[in-house]
């Protein structure tokens, strides 16, 4: 018959070996110290530790998504703006990024928000409305070169939104509609000016062919003929030179006869 120390060492032993058994996942990294010394970094698949000498942490290499929270931020031309970015980042060497920082992650944060503070401090409002593109490159460029020696890459940055007080936002509004209007005023007036000239080369054209305008004219009877309520008066010509003015009286005439 087996004794009952046997069984509590054998039950103690089987708990120690699975204890001493770890798995890792594709997307993740195990680095391993033994007696408080890094040893290597393994992973991924099922590998033994020592028990109570290895100790293992667990990193995901995986892209994660860091919120970085709204920061006010007065840029170069005095105006007050809220600014909330998402910052993308990804492990790239698990021992660096357990050994060189304490929480990799608060510090990824933390250097995000004064940078953000820093860089749009730099600039002026039209420039971080307009130029967010460039702004976001800035950004990530100063991170992944600090985070870098960190064993971290920084893959992307991206301003979400950018708050203005209510002032700033009716002052634009007012700025857009005057623009507007500005280029409205532009294009009447280089309207009247082609016609201007057009009218002009049209005169000269008429004064030296006195029957193409004696043409225009009646083109424009024949166009006015073609409502019915209106009478047409025409001064009509013996020749090029002379007028009569016996229509024009006719014409008057028949006018006042048909208003009674």
């Amino acid at each position: 018959m087996v004794s009952i120390p046997i069984l509590a060492g054998s039950a103690l032993l089987i708990v120690i070996l699975a204890s001493s058994i770890r798995v890792v996942r594709q997307y993740e990294r195990a680095v391993i110290f033994r007696l408080g010394k890094i040893k290597k970094e393994r992973g991924p698949g099922l590998f033994p530790l020592i028990p109570l000498v290895d100790k293992m942490v667990r990193v995901d290499m995986r892209v994660r998504e860091l919120d970085v929270p709204k920061q006010t931020v007065i840029s170069k031309d005095n105006v007050t703006l809220e600014v909330d970015a998402v910052i993308y980042y990804k492990v790239m060497d698990a021992s660096r990024a357990i050994i060189e920082v304490e929480d990799f992650e608060a510090a990824t944060l933390l250097l995000a928000q004064t940078t953000l503070r820093d860089i749009l401090g730099q600039n002026e409002l039209d420039t971080i409305l307009s130029d967010r593109d460039d702004l976001n490159k800035r950004i990530k460029e100063i991170l992944d070169s600090t985070t870098g020696p960190w064993g971290m890459h920084v893959v992307m940055v991206t301003m979400r939104d950018v708050s203005l007080p209510e002032n700033m936002l009716r002052a634009i509004a007012r700025q857009a509609e005057a623009e507007r209007e500005k280029r409205a005023r532009i294009i009447l007036a280089e309207g009247e000016y082609q016609a201007s000239k057009m009218m002009n080369q049209a005169a000269d054209m008429y004064e030296d062919k006195p029957s193409a305008l004696k043409l225009r004219e009646y083109q424009t009877l024949t166009e006015i003929a073609k409502e019915k309520n209106l009478i047409v008066v025409s001064t009509g010509s013996d020749d090029g030179h002379r007028n009569s003015d016996l229509p024009l009286f006719m014409g008057l005439a028949r006018a006042a006869v048909s208003n009674k």
